[in-house]
């Protein structure tokens, strides 16, 4: 039986940064050659960029939805405590998981005015600016995530007025026996779980830039189309 030990037993800067970069060299090197075999894996992965869309859509109706709440708790003379922390949440939610599906679709800003000058500049740079954003992506993705086993190790709560059911809690440690056996009894939210958006978020911004930039070193073509303006 093949041992993988030395493989597994990687540093992470290696799995983070060196073997997609080799990745990239290969898709660089074989180009067109390997474009029937990504493909498939090309069309998982806008299904995946497209769900974190409904999920960022989601989370901003439940924006407006607290929001909406909150007015008529307001009218009606009715204490509703958290609405404006959930809210919160709720936003920083919708804006990490639109972050892939966003860029996919064209609706970041792209400086692209050198990027148009020659075609020369047009195929390096744009490999060169694609790379380096990969590179930045997937370093802030690796420290939202160490925020989030930080936060969960010193049990970090909120300071605000939201509370949740501790079965909750348990249900997000992914303990589902102690999700079904814990009590409704309400506790500070734990600020590792709004954490969670801004780690899934990162994480998928750095898998579509380097999905970006395979792409764009076996096609030609960079896949980011900006959006028209009718």
């Amino acid at each position: 039986m093949r041992d993988w030990s030395p493989v597994m037993g990687l540093p992470l800067w290696v799995w983070l940064f060196v073997l997609p970069s080799v990745l990239a060299a290969i898709c660089f090197v074989a180009g067109p050659r390997i474009e029937r075999l990504l493909r498939p894996i090309w069309r998982i992965l806008d299904g995946v960029y497209f769900a974190s869309g409904m999920i960022a859509a989601f989370f901003m109706v439940m924006i407006l939805s607290l929001i909406v709440a909150q007015m008529v708790a307001r009218w009606t003379g009715y204490a509703l405590p958290g609405t404006t922390e959930f809210a919160g949440y709720a936003m920083a939610a919708t804006s990490f998981f639109a972050l892939c599906h966003a860029m996919m679709r064209g609706a970041h800003i792209r400086v692209s005015i050198i990027l148009n000058s020659t075609a020369f500049l047009k195929k390096w740079l744009d490999i060169f600016a694609v790379f380096g954003a990969a590179v930045i992506a997937t370093y802030f993705a690796r420290f939202a995530v160490k925020a989030n086993f930080f936060s969960e190790m010193l049990n970090d709560r909120t300071q605000g007025q939201d509370q949740i059911p501790e079965w909750l809690v348990k249900l997000f440690q992914l303990d589902f026996s102690g999700a079904f056996a814990g009590s409704a009894e309400l506790v500070y939210t734990p600020v590792w779980i709004p954490q969670l958006a801004m780690s899934i978020g990162t994480i998928l911004l750095a898998i579509a830039l380097w999905d970006t930039l395979t792409r764009l070193l076996v096609t030609g073509t960079n896949p980011i189309v900006s959006e028209s303006v009718e």
